[in-house]
């Protein structure tokens, strides 16, 4: 039986296709079990909370998670809730939460601000991130 990695998926709903592509590359490989602790889109603290509310749904997601990943595109360094969600990862729990940075696609340009908390960056490949999970995880 293969080891189940708990996943915080970091990601804009405005990008969604971004990240229901990164779905898909993790769905690639049939041997992978992850279990996804994203804060669902349809959870109304997303329309109808406060930041406050929002920012205490995003830590319980990453509590129960063995590893966060982000998606370094250049949105990501004006996304206040990204930038929170690297705080909450990196300084909200005994043990800070690793963070894979996953470059998209053919991007010239990527976030800074997410590549600098990475403790790994890798490009868009399901082989490349699936074995940083499992290195970090």
């Amino acid at each position: 039986m293969s080891k189940t990695y708990n996943l915080f998926i970091s990601h804009s709903w405005a990008y969604s296709d971004t990240y229901d592509g990164l779905l898909r590359l993790l769905n690639k490989d049939y041997t992978f079990n992850y279990a996804n602790y994203s804060v669902p889109k349809n959870d109304p603290v997303h329309t109808n909370g406060t930041d406050k509310q929002l920012y205490a749904a995003i830590k319980e997601q990453i509590s129960h998670a063995s590893v966060v990943l982000i998606l370094a595109g250049v949105y990501a360094t004006y996304s206040k809730w990204i930038n929170k969600e690297i705080t909450i990862a990196q300084t909200e729990f005994i043990n800070p939460k690793p963070i894979i940075a996953v470059e998209y696609w053919g991007s010239e340009k990527t976030s800074t601000i997410v590549k600098d908390a990475a403790d790994l960056i890798v490009k868009w490949q399901s082989n490349s991130i699936i074995d940083a999970v499992k290195k970090l995880g």
